[in-house]
C-alpha cells in the first residue's frame, strides 16, 4: 500500500534545504488536497496563509522560538481558524452548494437554519475551539499529499499565536493562527531523517469493544 510507505518515509523535518523550492504544479496539488479536506457541515471555517514574503518570515521566526524551519523551508503555511461563525459564512456555503447542485439557494434555508440552531447552543469559546479543530483535518491532508509527492513537512504548534496574529494582521480578519507547517525538502544534514520512527504497537493502540 503506497500510502503506508509514504507515511513511513515522512518525518517532522528539522532542517530544510534552503535552496530546494517546490514547483508551482506540486504546490497547486497540495492546495487542492487542503481544499478537499473534510470539514464539519462542509463549511470550511478556516483559511491557509502561504507566507512567501521573506521579511514576514524573518519576523515570524522569533515568534516561533527561533526555529530555522520557518525561514529555510520552501514555503510556510499558516493554518488559521475563523474565531466566530457569521451569517456571511453560512450564506457563502449555501451559494456554493446551490450552484454545485443546480438548485435554488432558497431551498437550502431549512438546512442553514438547522446549522444556525446547532451553533447557537455553543459558547464563543466552544465555537473557536470547534473551528480550530477543523484546521488539523486540513493539515493531515496536506501532510499525506506532501508525503506522496516526496515533499517534507514539519507541523508545528511551537509558536506564539498572538504574535503571529499581530504580524500577519489576522485579528481584523476574524482569524487566528492555530498551527503552522513549513514544507520543502530535507537537508542532507538533518540527522532526524535517520532516526527510528517511534510508535505504539498496533495491539497497544487499538482495542476491540
Amino acid at each position: 500500500m503506497g500510502f503506508i510507505e509514504d507515511q513511513k518515509w515522512r518525518y517532522a523535518t528539522k532542517k530544510f534545504d534552503s535552496t530546494g523550492k517546490i514547483s508551482n504544479k506540486d504546490l497547486a496539488d497540495l492546495k487542492e488536497a487542503i481544499q478537499l479536506a473534510a470539514t464539519s457541515y462542509g463549511l470550511q471555517l478556516f483559511k491557509v496563509l502561504i507566507v512567501e514574503n521573506k521579511q514576514k518570515r524573518d519576523l515570524l521566526q522569533p515568534a516561533s522560538w527561533g526555529q530555522a524551519q520557518i525561514t529555510d523551508a520552501s514555503h510556510l503555511l499558516v493554518f488559521c481558524n475563523y474565531t466566530e461563525v457569521k451569517e456571511e459564512h453560512l450564506n457563502h456555503y449555501a451559494g456554493l452548494k446551490a450552484k454545485a447542485s443546480n438548485i435554488p439557494v432558497e431551498s437550502l434555508s431549512g438546512y442553514i437554519e438547522f446549522i444556525q440552531s446547532a451553533l447557537s447552543a455553543r459558547t464563543t469559546e466552544q465555537i473557536d475551539n470547534w473551528t480550530a479543530k477543523q484546521t488539523y483535518i486540513a493539515l493531515a491532508n496536506l501532510m499525506s499529499a506532501a508525503a506522496e509527492l516526496k515533499i517534507d513537512t514539519c507541523p508545528m504548534e511551537g509558536f506564539d499565536a498572538g504574535k503571529y496574529d499581530e504580524i500577519l494582521g489576522l485579528s481584523e480578519k476574524g482569524l487566528a493562527a492555530v498551527v503552522v507547517c513549513p514544507i520543502g525538502y530535507r537537508s542532507d544534514e538533518d540527522t532526524s531523517q535517520n532516526a527510528p520512527k517511534i510508535r505504539k504497537s498496533v495491539e497497544d493502540l487499538f482495542e476491540i469493544v
